[in-house]
């Protein structure tokens, strides 16, 4: 796994681990059923990225005594334990956090590719506003340079591919196209709400006083 992989499944590690403490299986099948992030993720990837952050001490493990059993296995110490073994639960530490935080607020061009963007997205209610503004917007200034260079390609090749090529292409083209579309809406989504004067909330209700009214009557 590369430098750049490795470093965004540190972060989906961090940021899941921050919601809830997870075992190894679960951390996986968020990663990629729900966050639908690295698809071809396997254990050999997984855990050697949970043993560099046990090392590191980002992260911690506590054994699960009742396994899939359930409570009632470990309330009955006097029998015999099956042949089962206590499930490993990885929990975020005080470390990890800051780590996660640190990661949350990169914003340059590793969080505007694929792999990065997907990453960083999955955990946007987590970050910044300005640090969201600055990927998206980033993000869309690489699909924009995409965009460019398969026009061109397009220009280029018309003539010397056959049909199926071509739309091969033109399905590409189409949908970065959608996604501009969609980072468009996304980025003046987020200036709207950044354009909300914060004072608001501050007003007094109507027909409540100002506090500073009373003082200076």
């Amino acid at each position: 796994m590369g430098r750049n992989k490795s470093a965004m499944l540190e972060l989906a590690v961090l940021g899941l681990l921050h919601r809830t403490p997870m075992h190894g299986y679960e951390l996986r099948k968020q990663i990629t059923n729900v966050l639908g992030l690295f698809r071809a993720l396997s254990y050999g990837s997984l855990y050697p990225c949970l043993h560099e952050l046990l090392a590191a001490g980002l992260i911690a493990e506590e054994h699960d005594e009742t396994g899939p059993a359930g409570p009632a296995r470990a309330a009955s110490s006097t029998r015999p334990r099956s042949g089962r073994r206590s499930l490993k639960v990885y929990r975020l530490t005080a470390d990890g956090k800051e780590r996660l935080q640190e990661l949350l607020g990169e914003g340059g061009p590793a969080a505007w590719e694929d792999d990065g963007f997907g990453v960083h997205f999955a955990f946007f209610g987590q970050t910044r506003a300005d640090v969201r503004l600055r990927i998206l917007e980033g993000r869309r200034s690489r699909l924009e340079e995409r965009t460019e260079s398969i026009r061109a390609a397009l220009t280029r090749t018309r003539e010397r591919v056959d049909s199926y090529t071509l739309e091969l292409h033109r399905h590409g083209l189409e949908s970065v196209e959608r996604e501009v579309r969609w980072l468009n809406e996304l980025i003046a989504s987020e200036r709207q709400v950044a354009s909300v004067p914060q004072v608001a909330s501050e007003r007094p209700a109507d027909g409540q006083a100002n506090p500073s009214d009373k003082e200076s009557t």
